[in-house]
């Protein structure tokens, strides 16, 4: 039996600091459950920044780092995404010694129990993943892969059966079908190409991305999932800041990242350079009147646009 979940992320050191704020929202959430955290690099995180990375959740974490600065030169990389995001397609190969791991993008707050999810039976499949709600621009370009718009998944929130990849050769193929170029999202696609029919769907609140929580895709959200998933969602979701990141920009679920950004120690909020502005705006938006003066003007903002 394992007495650490394993979680495998990918950063850099850029990312630093959205990194610890999704491994504080893992521990947050998880009660006592300890973790190991094993984190894919592009190239070294420095060692003091290793020193304060491994201080978050003391006994209840440990922490492994694998630099795979240079890997995967030969594959498509589409210029608005990083080679880190194409690592998670070598983890059956990196990680021989476990049978099964969960993967979560650095943009991601975690609400709920993940070792719940870590004992679950993939049943065979090769993943377990969110499908995601497709929209009308989407739907050729998912047929032209070969995928079912309807078991599209995404990427950023997967339990993987690594045993299962490794008996069955899914690295090469992998490496074989990221070497065309019009891959719009990279990894994503090729999980979605190779593993089509093994994936198992998780219920969306465990990966819900931003268009899940949109007034405007609601009625596509229905027509793929149920109101009690709707509800779960907005109620217990794992936010995934898909598109505007809250640390740049407002999105959905602003206040909840600042949340558990506060929460972390100096020394790493010194890390990088907070845009005030948000900052502010979150504190301000964190207080009764500010979130219900924030309610009352998105409800007339989108009563202006959706109704002309």
């Amino acid at each position: 039996m394992i007495s650490k979940v394993p979680v495998v992320l990918a950063f850099t050191p850029n990312y630093f600091v959205p990194a610890c704020v999704t491994i504080t929202s893992i521990l947050q959430g998880s009660g006592s459950v300890s973790f190991h955290f094993i984190s894919l690099l592009s190239e070294p995180l420095p060692e003091y920044m290793k020193e304060k990375l491994i201080r978050i959740g003391g006994h209840r974490a440990t922490y492994s780092f694998i630099n795979l600065e240079g890997q995967l030169q030969d594959i498509y990389i589409d210029e608005q995404y990083t080679v880190a995001a194409s690592y998670r397609l070598l983890l059956p190969r990196l990680l021989s010694e476990y049978a099964k791991v969960l993967y979560i993008d650095c943009d991601i707050i975690v609400n709920n129990n993940l070792s719940e999810l870590y004992r679950l039976d993939l049943q065979g499949n090769y993943l377990a993943g969110v499908f995601e709600v497709p929209l009308d621009f989407q739907i050729p370009y998912m047929e032209e892969l070969g995928c079912n718009p309807e078991e599209y998944m995404n990427s950023g929130f997967l339990l993987m059966d690594l045993q299962k990849m490794r008996e069955d050769g899914l690295v090469e193929q992998f490496m074989k079908a990221s070497k065309v170029d019009y891959l719009q999202f990279p990894d994503q696609d090729v999980l979605n190409q190779v593993c089509q029919g093994r994936i198992l769907g998780l219920p969306p609140y465990n990966n819900s991305i931003r268009t899940f929580f949109l007034p405007q895709y609601r009625e596509r959200f229905l027509a793929m999932y149920s109101p009690k998933d709707l509800l779960d969602v907005n109620r217990k979701g794992n936010i995934h800041y898909t598109g505007t990141k809250p640390w740049e920009a407002f999105t959905i679920r602003f206040v909840d990242w600042w949340r558990v950004y506060w929460t972390l120690p100096k020394e790493i909020k010194q890390e990088w350079k907070m845009n005030k502005k948000l900052h502010y705006m979150a504190m301000l938006l964190n207080t009764r009147a500010g979130s219900k003066a924030l309610r009352s003007i998105q409800a007339i903002y989108r009563k202006i646009k959706y109704s002309s």
